[in-house]
């Protein structure tokens, strides 16, 4: 029996046997330049629905594409570090369907080469801090890390190298001004927004991409 249209206008039909529900005749596939294009505008602050709209493609189809879709991790991107260089620290609040379910994102900048050394995401307290300190890579661990004067860094952070300042010190300036190109190119991660994220797999699926960026677009 028909079952509504999909995403392109396609009359879709439920077989009630097999409880499947599809078109009778299946569009051609999606040029490789077309999925890249649908991708990037996704990761360009438009929404999935957005995508969608624009492009007659399924969200479905979307996000296998999204999952799919393997951004270069940090590891393979970081530069190696130099003796004088320092990190900035800071915190992000975003949420999750509710914002009850409040995420924080935990960043460690290089403030040098503008590049994320190491991100974790999770609540806003001692532990998820302590986590961030153990996945930074080993040459950056000698260098002095800055942050606010959350008390999570100070427990977190080796007090010999750790530096708590204001942010009229100037110290922090790079990674919230990082934080504040991660909200206008995410926006799930606008604090006041429609486009918010119903799990936590689609709200984090893009941050690789966004955390492998070198430098911050000032």
């Amino acid at each position: 029996m028909k079952n509504g249209h999909n995403a392109q206008g396609q009359q879709q039909y439920w077989y009630k046997d097999c409880d499947k529900r599809t078109v009778l005749e299946l569009r051609l596939r999606y040029a490789e330049e077309k999925k890249v294009q649908m991708i990037a505008d996704d990761y360009e602050r438009t929404s999935m629905r957005g995508v969608e709209r624009v492009f007659s493609v399924s969200r479905l189809t979307l996000a296998t594409w999204l999952k799919k879709k393997k951004s270069p991790s940090i590891k393979d991107t970081l530069l190696p570090a130099h003796s004088s260089d320092e990190l900035e620290l800071d915190e992000m609040w975003s949420f999750v369907l509710k914002k009850v379910n409040k995420r924080w994102l935990w960043i460690a900048l290089c403030r040098r080469a503008r590049q994320v050394v190491v991100f974790v995401i999770g609540d806003r307290n001692e532990k998820t801090c302590r986590k961030l300190w153990v996945l930074i890579a080993e040459g950056y661990k000698s260098c002095y890390p800055f942050s606010d004067f959350w008390d999570a860094y100070e427990k977190g952070f080796p007090q010999e190298t750790h530096r708590s300042v204001g942010k009229e010190s100037g110290e922090t300036t790079h990674v919230e001004r990082w934080n504040n190109t991660c909200r206008q190119s995410n926006a799930g991660y606008v604090r006041k927004t429609l486009s918010f994220s119903k799990s936590d797999l689609y709200h984090d699926l893009n941050l690789p991409y966004l955390q492998g960026r070198r430098r911050l677009v000032c």
